[in-house]
């Protein structure tokens, strides 16, 4: 396996991590995900722009605290590693009940990771909502 082989895989295991602690709902799990120590940001689907570690946290804490159960079928994923700077773009399909009624969506997503000493760390999610007969 090359360098860049091995390291997408660390990448696409870092994704891994990402949507599993997503779908545990458990801020704690998602802290282990993100880079804290760098300028991160987030967008969630049809929210403004959260910018730095305690509003993106916040932001997760408010998902978390509205959501009884959440199922990712990731799909289409493509990434790219360039340096210490890796990007993943995919697809989510999200089940998930939130205030007691089912839902169900596609989303399109784009994850920035930067590497650290140990592993990769996210600093940026966007999610963008992929309406009814679009694409």
């Amino acid at each position: 396996m090359s360098s860049l082989e091995n390291e997408e895989l660390e990448v696409e295991r870092a994704n891994e991590r990402f949507y599993r602690a997503f779908e545990s709902l458990d801020i704690h799990k998602m802290e282990e995900v993100w880079a804290m120590d760098k300028p991160v940001k987030c967008v969630h689907p049809g929210w403004e722009l959260r910018s730095g570690w305690p509003d993106v946290r916040d932001s997760w804490v408010l998902i978390f605290n509205h959501t009884t159960g959440m199922r990712f079928e990731v799909t289409d994923v493509d990434i790219v590693v360039n340096g210490d700077l890796a990007w993943v773009t995919c697809t989510e399909k999200v089940s998930m009940m939130v205030d007691g009624e089912p839902h169900v969506s596609r989303v399109l997503a784009t994850n920035l990771y930067a590497r650290n000493a140990s592993d990769w760390k996210m600093i940026h999610h966007h999610g963008s909502p992929v309406m009814s007969g679009a694409g």
